[in-house]
């Protein structure tokens, strides 16, 4: 794992320290509005088709586009954060994403409007830059709250962008979201240009090869590492299906929903943000398994009311928000759990698992949609609850082991209980397991989209 580990002395003197007056609020604001653009498309994707003439089969590939630029983004600029000046590489960023939305908002043939949807992805990874320059810039002393201000406004980010998008689409068509996401992109820029202090990157940075070679290590090496990240994967597999797939029937007869109301769905993950918070408290207590089986169990259910959509929207609204509750409260608690696994590592091994975060949402869009053209909705909810079901399997697989891994531990130990064994012993028998370890709220919160 020596890619994986930072220099001391090149830490201590990677950047300045003091956040400038308002650069938290200001990080907020720039990490909310990158986000967003990776959901805008969700409930526009009926009048996408209906303007390019894609069908209901293929229109799923705009959010698994987007998702899929967002993975690569993950792999390739990311990294470029510990090597280039963060100012100068976030200030870039905006400015490409201001483009590529751009070439969204003017797109006249389908091939152009995939490609700009691919760009707009791979750029809005400027998100995690913004992340982890907030952490960087701040004091110890204010760190958590600098960091946990960003992260509420990529929450908010996330809640609104599909609201935003429904209302902006009513009042002056599709094209007006991105028109108005790129004029922001490019004021959000001026504005870290000129309040944010230069910086950030190492004197001597690792190569650039080996930080795009830490994802590989990382699933050799770490097991707790590719559990989770199966986990992730599956999570929001489940979840894109639900919201890439869900403005189809609402577009249609018996609702025949505008772009603001169906938009308006998409405020049911405000009781998603709520379970954030609790999730990680648990998982420092020790009780992270716990979570990620009743989280896993509890998205699987969702999927029963959402099956009733077409019938009821009151089905859709309990369903969304206990699905939105479930997918919020496991990606805390994998997030605390691998921040914990190895501090030393927690940038590459939250932008590792944030690649699967990616992949298994296009895989839900791209699947959802294709379903639905073919067998309609009741199909996509047995497919949600398919994957929610799959992933609770692989946290089943995982406990079994862990339970085996603490035995053997605790035969080794002649028989002691565990709980008061050595700390050596302590420590090898809960790394076999690998659930329970603990993370501090700040990294918890450093962590979180």
């Amino acid at each position: 794992m020596s890619a994986l580990r930072p220099n001391a002395r090149n830490a201590r003197n990677a950047a300045p320290t003091g956040l400038p007056p308002g650069a938290a609020l200001l990080f907020a604001v720039a990490a909310g509005a990158s986000v967003a653009n990776v959901y805008f498309a969700q409930p526009l994707l009926a009048t996408l088709g209906a303007d390019f003439g894609i069908g209901e089969r293929a229109v799923g590939a705009v959010v698994t586009l987007t998702q899929l630029g967002y993975g690569i983004g993950l792999l390739l600029l990311v990294p470029l954060g510990d090597r280039l000046d963060r100012k100068r590489l976030a200030v870039a960023q905006m400015l490409t994403l201001a483009v590529a939305l751009t070439a969204v908002a003017t797109a006249q043939s389908p091939a152009v409007l995939f490609a700009a949807f691919a760009a707009v992805g791979l750029l809005a990874v400027v998100t995690q830059l913004l992340v982890a320059s907030a952490a960087a810039l701040a004091d110890e002393a204010s760190r958590g709250r600098v960091v946990g201000t960003v992260t509420a406004g990529i929450v908010v980010g996330i809640l609104l962008a599909r609201t935003v998008a429904g209302l902006l689409a009513d009042a002056a068509g599709w094209r007006s979201v991105y028109a108005a996401s790129a004029v922001l992109s490019v004021a959000v820029a001026a504005a870290l240009a000129r309040i944010l202090p230069s910086g950030g990157a190492r004197p001597t940075p690792p190569p650039y090869r080996k930080l795009l070679g830490s994802l590989p290590e990382l699933l050799r090496t770490e097991k707790l590492f590719r559990q989770r990240a199966a986990i992730a994967l599956l999570l929001f597999a489940s979840f894109g299906t639900l919201w890439s797939s869900v403005a189809l029937p609402l577009s249609e007869p018996p609702y025949t929903l505008s772009h603001s109301a169906i938009g308006a769905f998409g405020l049911a993950g405000a009781a998603g943000a709520l379970a954030a918070s609790p999730a990680g408290r648990l998982a420092d207590r020790g009780y992270a398994r716990h979570v990620t089986g009743g989280g896993l169990a509890l998205l699987a259910l969702s999927w029963l009311p959402l099956a009733a959509t077409t019938s009821t929207l009151w089905a859709l609204v309990v369903g969304a928000i206990v699905l939105d509750l479930a997918v919020q409260a496991v990606h805390v608690t994998n997030q605390t759990v691998l921040y914990a696994l190895r501090p030393d590592a927690g940038s590459s091994l939250i932008g590792g698992y944030m690649v699967f975060y990616s992949l298994g949402s296009a895989l839900g869009a791209i699947t959802a949609t294709t379903l639905y053209a073919a067998a309609g909705w009741h199909a996509v909810c047995a497919l949600g609850a398919a994957f929610a079901l799959t992933g609770l399997g692989v946290w089943a697989l995982g406990e079994r082991r862990g339970r085996r891994a603490r035995s053997s531990a605790a035969a080794a130990s002649g028989g002691q209980d565990i709980r008061t064994s050595t700390p050596e012993l302590r420590k090898r028998s809960t790394q076999s397991a690998n659930h329970e370890a603990p993370a501090s709220a700040a990294c918890r919160a450093a962590t979180s989209e």
